[in-house]
């Protein structure tokens, strides 16, 4: 099984934000997590701190579940989690807090093996899965349990009451590059979509974006694999690009510069057009297309990343795999929730904090349905790398 960055897209020390009205109770409990958030950075992320060993001894435990002998690209991506996620541990020195670590294998039978086995050994909250299928297998034990899940899968339709989602949803990435474009002046949209699961439910929270932001879509196409139909696709949609201020292609770097190239062959401007996509742009590869540059797109602000990589790369002598920080992020939260929160600490009302937490990507919340929000910097091309054209937010707007 092959996994892909759309699988978790899309990923810390955590700070939690308390509801404003019990602020100060969680004041001295919470130390630099707090402070964390409230100065607007991470403290002690500059230097890498001395990192204890895990401890296995403590009372709460909680399982993460990851494909560890899936083989490929996913079990390279699930190592680089459950790294992640002993970071986090080992770094809240948290000596109350008992990681279970579990392989699913990949299949979902193997995630309904690991979710009755972590349950079964006391897990109180599940971290994990990875892959959508394995979410859903997962989940139909641990809810029947009472168990919480915060799983990795971007994918809306696993989500639900009790299973959160931690990584980066199509919605969220459309609505913010849309509304920003729209706040540019930019208003007549057009859009090139791959007939993928991810393409679908990416171009539908593209319409709903643009409909938000009170602009108008001219044209929408949605193209295939293969190339020829591609270009003739783009052949079809270049008239109606005349009409467009914006162009939003959410693609990646196997598929794009073949699209790119088709628009130029197809007569059209892109230097009038502003090319604009999704987080899956965050590929250097494509940061070197001149055709790309100016172009925008959605991410978390590379620099709060860049301190959790450093302290990775200091444990492990390695580079975390780009999802890595969706682990770390969760398992930050669940030892700061263990911390400060009691016997309430993965209840629903406490996950579903309206002011969100914030981790190494940024801000984020969990909704009730399971589905997750993000404060994210929008991304500028620019010779040759990706630059902040406009940052992401410290809050969430009535939190």
């Amino acid at each position: 099984m092959n996994f892909s960055m759309k699988d978790a897209m899309p990923p810390s020390s955590h700070c939690f934000f308390p509801r404003p009205s019990r602020r100060l109770a969680f004041a001295g409990a919470l130390g630099l997590l707090l402070g964390a958030c409230s100065g607007g950075g991470l403290p002690g992320f500059e230097q890498t701190p001395a990192v204890p060993p895990v401890s296995n001894a403590g009372a709460v435990k909680i399982a993460l579940i990851l494909p560890l002998s899936a083989g490929g690209q996913t079990a390279i991506a699930a190592n680089s989690l459950k790294n992640a996620g002993e970071l986090a541990i080992a770094e809240a020195n948290s000596p109350n807090v008992q990681l279970i670590v579990k392989d699913d294998k990949g299949t979902s039978d193997g995630a309904t093996a690991a979710a009755q086995e972590a349950i079964g050994e006391g897990a109180e909250l599940i971290i994990g899965p990875l892959i959508a299928a394995n979410v859903q297998a997962a989940a139909a034990v641990a809810r029947p349990a009472g168990r919480p899940m915060i799983a990795f899968s971007s994918d809306a339709s696993v989500a639900s009451r009790g299973v959160y989602l931690l990584s980066f949803m199509p919605a969220t990435d459309a609505q913010r590059i849309v509304s920003y474009t729209a706040s540019q002046g930019k208003r007549s949209f057009a859009a090139l979509v791959p007939d993928t699961a991810y393409g679908q439910v990416t171009g539908g929270a593209f319409q709903e974006a643009v409909t938000q932001a009170g602009g108008r879509i001219v044209a929408l196409e949605h193209y295939g694999p293969d190339h020829n139909q591609t270009v003739d696709t783009v052949k079809r949609l270049a008239p109606a690009l005349q009409q467009a201020e914006a162009l939003f292609i959410p693609d990646g770097a196997d598929t794009l510069p073949g699209i790119l190239e088709a628009l130029v062959t197809s007569g059209v401007d892109l230097k009038r057009l502003k090319l604009i996509g999704t987080g899956v742009w965050n590929d250097p590869k494509l940061f070197r297309l001149p055709q790309l540059q100016g172009a925008w797109f959605p991410a978390p602000d590379p620099s709060t990343f860049a301190g959790f990589a450093q302290r990775y790369r200091a444990r492990y002598n390695s580079e975390p795999s780009r999802i890595a920080s969706l682990s770390y992020d969760a398992l930050s939260l669940a030892a700061a929730l263990v911390r400060t929160q009691g016997s309430q600490r993965f209840s629903e009302p406490v996950l579903t904090n309206p002011s969100g937490f914030a981790g190494a990507d940024g801000i984020f919340r969990f909704r009730p349905d399971g589905a997750s929000e993000r404060g994210l910097a929008v991304l500028e091309i620019r010779n040759g790398a990706a630059v902040v054209a406009s940052p992401a937010p410290k809050s969430f707007a009535g939190s």
